[in-house]
């Protein structure tokens, strides 16, 4: 309850402040905001982050892969791009390849 009444009331705050400001003050941090994520460094901070990121979600799911072997279900070995590589291509009941 504490904390959706601190809620409640800094979104109050905010509602009230951002009104007494009016267009002029929501244009300029617009801007601000727009400057700062078109920066070269931002972006290539971001990038980088994004890149590292994905490279650990890939060892990640290879460790979790390795660990759980055959023990999950096909649901999500069909969903995890990584899984469906180390499988194989899948066959139907009759022996063909579905791709």
């Amino acid at each position: 309850m504490r904390y959706r009444l601190t809620f409640i009331s800094g979104a109050a705050v905010g509602y009230v402040l951002g009104a007494r400001a009016g267009r002029d003050r929501y244009e300029q941090l617009r801007k601000t905001a727009q400057r700062f994520a078109q920066n070269p460094a931002v972006r290539n901070t971001v990038e980088s982050a994004s890149t590292n990121g994905r490279a650990f979600a890939r060892k990640a799911a290879g460790s979790l892969a390795d660990k759980a072997g055959e023990r999950l279900p096909d649901s999500v070995t069909d969903r995890v791009p990584y899984l469906r590589e180390r499988s194989g291509p899948a066959q139907d009941e009759w022996g063909t390849s579905n791709t």
